[in-house]
């Protein structure tokens, strides 16, 4: 089941959105050569305390920390550490989400620690990102969900990668439905597959998070055995974007993101719904 929300409980969520992207602004200017992961966690904990507001992370499904960090080959779901130790050069993952009156937000982005990226770095983290405002784009009411898959796809594969090759899909994992739950229906995929047909019409008061993950070479996964830290099968490195969204009659509305979409959103001639908030 597709949970519906009413314009007063996509509001409560606009304040968890808000609360997320706190912590990507404080985890992100704390991603510095010589923190280590563990160090980011603690940032973050400092901002859903000084917000009032719960991590849906915490304890989910046994998870031990309050956010996600997944440096390079990890694509998701890294478990923070003081002994995983950022480097000049790395790049880094962090998903991070809010519980704000039993609403949750929930959103991602990927970080480049130090300087002297390789090219194929910043360009893999600009397609992963771009991939995701595309399909935000498609969040039409009257569309169908797949309408999100395929803008997903048709950007990244669009997409000339440096150095020749194919970015890598991640097949394993995908966006998903948000709400009084982090993790409902439906779950969305970040490409096309037929025989999952078109998908639940977009309405609304539904609300997704859309949630692109693309590596340098394959779309397959392995899990190490801490059974949460999901790598590429080839080490090869990867990006992470996510924002969650909700679909209104005034249009997107991107939770998480500080102006609501609108700096991003308007390259796709897209004006999002209006902040509940002011």
């Amino acid at each position: 089941m597709v949970e519906i929300k009413t314009p007063e409980q996509i509001a409560k969520m606009r304040e968890a959105g808000l609360v997320v992207a706190e912590i990507h602004r404080a985890t992100r200017e704390a991603a510095v050569p010589g923190a280590s992961t563990k160090d980011l966690d603690d940032v973050a904990r400092k901002v859903l305390a000084e917000h009032g507001a719960k991590s849906n992370f915490l304890g989910y499904g046994g998870f031990p920390a309050t956010i996600c960090t997944s440096p390079n080959e990890v694509v998701v779901h890294g478990i923070p550490s003081p002994d995983v130790v950022l480097k000049d050069g790395d790049i880094i993952s962090i998903d991070a989400g809010a519980i704000v009156d039993g609403w949750h937000g929930d959103a991602a982005f990927t970080a480049f620690v130090g300087s002297g990226h390789a090219p194929e770095l910043t360009e893999l983290s600009r397609v992963t990102e771009e991939s995701m405002w595309a399909g935000i784009a498609a969040m039409r009411t009257g569309n169908r969900l797949v309408d999100i898959s395929r803008a997903v796809e048709t950007f990244i594969r669009r997409q000339p990668r440096p150095g020749g090759g194919k970015y890598g899909i991640i097949e394993d994992y995908g966006g998903h439905g948000i709400g009084t739950q982090m993790h409902m229906d439906p779950h969305l995929l970040n490409y096309v597959e037929r025989r999952r047909g078109r998908g639940p019409k977009l309405v609304p008061g539904m609300c997704l998070a859309i949630e692109p993950m693309v590596s340098l070479g394959t779309p397959k996964t392995k899990t190490l055995s801490d059974d949460w830290t999901v790598l590429t099968l080839d080490d090869s490195w990867s990006s992470h974007w996510e924002h969650s969204v909700a679909i209104t009659e005034q249009g997107p509305l991107v939770l998480t993101a500080p102006d609501c979409g609108r700096e991003r959103l308007a390259a796709y001639g897209v004006t999002p719904a209006p902040d509940p908030l002011g």
